[in-house]
C-alpha cells in the first residue's frame, strides 16, 4: 500500500491521470440512450426556410441538435420520426421541438429537407469505413497550381453544402510522384447523384443567337423554395413522346445589372414574329448550355423586347418509361442546374480515379470487428508478458500503459475532430505494439541490469526508446502522401500513439517499474 501512495504521488503519473480525465472528457461517451439528432439541413427546403441549420465542423458530435418531439409526439427511434413525418400531407405545418428551440415547417414536398440520424455514442467521428458512405479520389484532367486546388474545394464544397451535408471531408492529397488529386469523403451519405456533382465542371451559359445573354457567374439569385416568394415547379402533366413520359421543371433566378443591361441590348436588335398559335415572339431563341452541351431552348417573349430583364425563368426537363420516373429525372436535373448555377463552375475538369461506397450496417460490422481485434490484441499481449516474467506487477502496469495509450489517442483524435478509418485503427494497435516493445526494454534495464542503479537503467533504456521513436517517426512521414492520402490515418495515428508514449506513458510506466523493484 505505502508504493501504491508513492506510485500515485508521482509527479509523471499525475500527468497521466490528467490527460486520461482531459481524453475521457474530449470522448465524452454517452452512457443512455440519445435519442436523433439532426445531421443536415438542404439549403432552401421547407425545413432551412424554418430557421433549421446543418451543424458546423466545429460543434461536437454529441452537442448537435437533438430532436425531443413531432407535433407533440416524442420521438426516440428513426422510424417513428419517418412515420411520422410521411403521415403529414402536403401543405401542412410540421411543430418540430429540439432540445435547443422549436420550429413550425411547412410541408412543401414529400422530404422537408432534413437527414436525420441516431444520435452518436461518443464525440469520435468515424471515416466511411465505419460508419459507411462514400469516398471519390478525383484527379485534375491538366496540370494545375496549389491555388486552383483550393479554387475547386471551395467550390466543390460549396456544391455539397446546398444538399446540407455536414459530415463532409475535402482534402487536397498528392502521390510520391507529385501527382495532385482531392479527395472527397461523404461519411454516412450514398447519394448516387453526387457524382456526377462532384466532377462536372458546371460551366452554365445563356446565348441569344451567337451572342452570350449570361453565364452563370452574373446569377445573383436561384429560386429553390418556390410558393409565393418566387417561382421553382415540376408541370405533374407528362406527355408521352417517343414511349418516354417528360416532365418540364422551371424556376425563377435573378440576374445582376450587366447581365439584364446586356440582355436589353440583344433583344433590342431582334425582330418581332408571330407563331402560327398567334403568340408574338422574338424570331430567336434564348439557348441554355451546360458545360458546353444545349440543355434547352426557350422562346423569347414580344414584352421582353429592348427590356433590361432582370428575371427570367429557366426550364428544362427530364423523362423516364412512366410519370413516376420522369418526374424523379426532373427533379434531379433541376436540383444540378440549380447547384450549378448557385455555387459557380469548377477551374477545370475532374476524373474519378476511384469510387469507394460502404453501406452503414457494413460499417457497423467493421466498428465491431475493429474493437474485438483491439481487445483480443491487448489481451494476447498481456497473456505473453505473464508467461514471459510470471509477475502481475509486471503484467497489470503495461495493460494499464496500453489502454491508457488507446485512450490518450483517440481523446486528441476528437480534440481535432479527425475522422477515424479502418487505417487509423490499425495505425493505433501498431503504436500499441511498438509501446509494448518499449516497455520491454525498461523492464529487462531494471531486471536484468546495475541493480544498485535502476534509475540509470531506465534512462539508458530510454536512449533505446528516442531512437526507435524517431525512425518511427520518419518512416510514417512517406505514408502521409502515399497511395493518394489513404495511408494519412494510419500514418497520423501510429505518430500520436508513439508521441503520447514518449512522452507520457513511457515516464509513467519508467517510474511505476522503478518504485515496484526498487528493492
Amino acid at each position: 500500500m505505502s508504493r501504491l501512495k508513492k506510485i500515485i504521488r508521482q509527479p509523471r503519473v499525475i500527468i497521466l491521470i490528467i490527460a486520461l480525465v482531459i481524453a475521457f472528457l474530449s470522448i465524452n461517451y454517452q452512457f443512455s440512450d440519445q435519442g436523433l439528432i439532426i445531421n443536415s439541413v438542404e439549403t432552401n427546403s421547407s425545413a432551412f426556410n424554418a430557421g433549421i441549420r446543418s451543424p458546423t465542423q466545429d460543434i461536437s458530435l454529441t452537442n448537435r441538435e437533438k430532436i425531443i418531439s413531432v407535433n407533440n409526439q416524442e420521438i426516440k427511434e428513426l422510424k417513428e420520426y419517418n412515420e411520422i413525418i410521411n403521415s403529414i400531407s402536403i401543405d401542412s405545418n410540421i411543430r418540430l421541438k429540439t432540445d435547443k428551440t422549436s420550429y413550425v415547417i411547412t410541408k412543401d414536398s414529400s422530404d422537408v429537407g432534413l437527414t436525420i440520424s441516431k444520435a452518436p455514442s461518443s464525440n469520435l467521428r468515424k471515416g466511411i469505413d465505419l460508419q459507411g458512405g462514400t469516398r471519390v479520389i478525383l484527379e485534375p484532367a491538366e496540370e494545375i497550381s496549389e491555388e486552383q486546388i483550393k479554387d475547386i474545394m471551395a467550390t466543390m464544397e460549396k456544391r455539397l453544402n446546398v444538399y446540407g451535408l455536414s459530415d463532409l471531408v475535402i482534402k487536397s492529397a498528392s502521390d510520391l510522384e507529385g501527382n495532385k488529386f482531392i479527395i472527397v469523403e461523404l461519411a454516412g451519405v450514398s447519394k448516387e447523384e453526387l457524382r456526377e456533382t462532384i466532377t462536372k465542371q458546371g460551366s452554365f451559359e445563356a446565348r441569344i443567337g451567337n451572342k452570350t445573354a449570361f453565364t452563370g457567374k452574373e446569377v445573383k439569385f436561384v429560386c429553390r423554395a418556390g410558393g409565393s416568394t418566387c417561382l421553382n415547379q415540376i408541370n405533374p402533366v407528362c406527355p408521352k413522346q417517343d414511349d418516354q413520359s417528360v416532365c418540364r421543371f422551371e424556376f425563377e433566378i435573378h440576374l445582376n445589372e450587366d447581365a439584364a443591361e446586356r440582355h436589353k441590348k440583344i433583344t433590342d436588335e431582334l425582330k418581332i414574329i408571330v407563331s402560327p398559335d398567334g403568340q408574338r415572339m422574338l424570331d430567336q431563341k434564348i439557348d441554355f448550355y451546360l458545360d458546353g452541351q444545349l440543355v434547352d431552348s426557350l422562346n423569347i417573349d414580344a414584352d421582353l423586347k429592348g427590356i433590361s430583364a432582370s428575371r427570367i425563368t429557366i426550364t428544362g426537363s427530364g423523362s423516364g418509361s412512366n410519370q413516376q420516373e420522369a418526374v424523379k429525372d426532373a427533379l434531379k436535373n433541376k436540383e444540378e442546374l440549380q447547384t450549378f448555377l448557385i455555387t459557380g463552375s469548377l477551374p477545370t475538369k475532374l476524373n474519378i480515379v476511384k469510387i469507394d461506397t460502404l453501406s452503414p450496417s457494413l460499417g457497423e460490422v467493421f466498428v465491431k470487428n475493429a474493437l474485438l481485434i483491439g481487445l483480443i490484441s491487448i489481451f494476447a499481449v498481456a497473456s505473453i508478458i505473464i508467461i514471459r516474467y510470471k509477475k502481475l506487477k509486471i503484467s497489470i502496469p503495461i495493460i494499464i500503459t496500453m489502454i491508457s495509450e488507446v485512450l490518450l489517442t483517440l481523446g486528441i483524435a476528437s480534440i481535432f475532430k479527425y475522422n477515424l478509418d479502418l487505417a487509423a485503427i490499425a495505425g493505433i494497435i501498431a503504436a500499441v505494439g511498438t509501446g509494448v516493445n518499449d516497455q520491454i526494454v525498461i523492464i529487462d534495464e531494471v531486471l536484468f541490469g546495475n541493480k544498485s542503479a535502476a534509475k540509470q537503467s531506465i534512462k539508458n533504456a530510454f536512449f533505446v526508446i528516442l531512437a526507435a521513436f524517431a525512425t518511427i517517426v520518419a518512416a510514417m512521414l512517406p505514408l502521409l502522401r502515399a497511395g493518394a492520402g489513404l495511408l494519412t490515418g494510419f500514418a497520423i495515428t501510429t505518430i500520436i500513439g508513439v508521441t503520447v508514449g514518449v512522452l507520457i506513458t513511457r515516464p509513467f510506466f519508467g517510474v511505476v517499474i522503478r518504485i515496484l523493484f526498487e528493492d
